[in-house]
């Protein structure tokens, strides 16, 4: 089994990742989840997430993997009891308290051991293994070697996981306490401030009025905050070493991010699995990877140890996304205005719901599932009602454009540059 696990911060990206390829998606409710700043699913959003997941194929991962203090175990019990008979396909945990009381109230849920736990040795999996975990989410820090390892001392029927693409911590594994020191805000339970990758300055005590920024060369440095993983240029590599799940980070990024991403790892897993003897990889989906918001791309820690390669950004800030400027939604051909043309010299009539503002004349691309960008030029544009406009300025508003090419709801169209 080969399997492609999206995020899914809310319902709308979860439906972009279902509509994208992927396999599975992992999420969290208001409780006990390591992303409380996402917006989350409630126990009634997270039953209906299940079952529209399901009715397409696809498995639901609910992340339980804060690290709760005592006097919240009587809460956590509560919601494990609330969500038993949702259908949910496995729990994501990490501490051994919120593991037994899974196994005590949840008896039949399959547990997901998360990247929390910090698994770096085929001693700790085993370990996991006999607490009845069915799945090991390896720690972010290891080597391709070291995975192969470890998936050598597992039973056959224990699966592992990787991240394979989006945001790292300098901390190892996430196990990290700077936010709770510097905020109060808990990184372990959900609430990271993230002020690794805050800019810091040394000061003098005698010079308080004199801070000195922090510098390795002539760009400066930000000395905590991790460079992103992309692993998709090595993705033969990942499967030759026994992982099962791939695992892409972001469940705080947005729905053209989620879509994005999910469909170039699906066409290049897709592509490697129907040919792995032949296959080749496509530089265009290193391409579609860099179009959304992403700090310097590296590939983690799989070929290189953390001790010669800390993996540090040498910039501020993200390299940011193309413009997301609508997607498409679904229509009859009833309700296209009766002035307009179904189709003509300059392509088909798509109804979409603007995002960004999108004008005549922008260069555009629309990505679907299996496709990566293709070109479109704005044209034409007409409101809902079938007038033209020179612009589609607001937020959801419903526009009217042609394309030299089908738009099937779902689609997404965003501009050429970024």
């Amino acid at each position: 089994m080969l399997e492609l696990l999206s995020p899914a911060g809310n319902f709308e990206k979860m439906k972009s990742a279902i509509r994208y390829g992927a396999d599975a998606v992992y999420l969290a409710g208001h409780f006990f989840g390591m992303r409380s700043a996402a917006d989350n699913f409630t126990n009634e959003e997270l039953k209906d997430a299940v079952i529209y997941a399901h009715e397409r194929g696809v498995k639901v991962y609910l992340t339980v993997n804060t690290m709760p203090h005592g006097y919240e175990y009587e809460r956590l019990r509560e919601y494990l009891i609330s969500i038993k008979d949702f259908g949910i396909d496995a729990i994501i945990a990490a501490d051994l308290g919120v593991i037994a009381t899974i196994k005590e109230l949840l008896p039949e849920m399959e547990i997901h051991v998360s990247t929390q736990a910090s698994i770096v040795s085929p001693a700790a999996a085993l370990a996991y293994v006999a607490l009845g975990a069915k799945r090991l989410v390896l720690a972010r820090e290891l080597t391709l070697e070291e995975i192969k390892e470890i998936k050598k001392a597992i039973p056959e029927d224990v699966e592992l996981e990787a991240f394979v693409h989006g945001s790292m911590c300098v901390s190892y594994s996430g196990r990290c306490m700077l936010s709770h020191h510097i905020i109060g805000r808990d990184a372990n339970r959900g609430a990271c401030a993230q002020p690794c990758r805050w800019n810091y300055k040394i000061v003098e005590e005698k010079r308080p009025d004199m801070p000195l920024p922090i510098e390795e060369n002539e760009l400066g440095t930000f000395i905590m905050s991790s460079k992103d993983m992309c692993t998709i240029e090595i993705l033969p590599e990942l499967i030759g070493a026994g992982i099962n799940s791939f695992k892409i980070e972001g469940r705080m990024k947005s729905a053209y991010y989620t879509a994005v991403v999910t469909n170039a790892y699906r066409m290049a897993i897709d592509a490697y699995l129907a040919n792995p003897e032949n296959y080749k990889f496509d530089e265009r989906l290193y391409t579609e990877l860099e179009s959304v918001s992403h700090r310097e791309y590296c590939t983690g820690y799989y070929l290189d140890e953390p001790i010669d390669e800390a993996q540090l950004t040498s910039d501020v800030g993200y390299i940011r996304d193309k413009a997301y400027f609508a997607t498409a939604v679904e229509y009859s051909l009833n309700d296209i205005p009766k002035n307009l043309e179904v189709e003509n010299e300059n392509g088909r009539l798509a109804l979409f719901m603007q995002k960004n503002k999108v004008s005549v004349g922008d260069g555009a691309e629309v990505i679907s599932p299996g496709y990566i960008g293709r070109a479109l030029t704005v044209t034409e544009l007409y409101d809902d009602k079938g007038e033209p406009i020179e612009s589609a300025p607001h937020p959801f508003m419903r526009f009217w454009v042609r394309a030299p090419f089908e738009v099937k709801e779902g689609d997404i169209m965003r501009s050429a540059e970024r």
